[in-house]
């Protein structure tokens, strides 16, 4: 699909609210074609955004992650 799609899931730290509402962006984008939608489609794109960034935030949350214990 993209190259340039980041993953979310960092090792250091939870994706943060910022983070997951761009790569929604950024899917949907991709997936209408429309860099900035019309005004007839600007309601339809915005829920798109907001339903996938609600989504992905579900995902990474229930998301099982062995977590090592660093030590030093």
């Amino acid at each position: 699909m993209c190259r340039s799609i980041k993953p979310l899931r960092l090792p250091d730290r939870p994706a943060t609210e910022q983070e997951i509402q761009e790569a929604a962006l950024q899917f949907v984008r991709k997936v209408s074609g429309y860099r900035k939608p019309s005004k007839a489609n600007q309601v339809a794109f915005d829920k798109a955004v907001e339903e996938i960034a609600q989504t992905t935030q579900r995902l990474l949350d229930d998301l099982v992650v062995n977590a090592k214990v660093l030590t030093t």
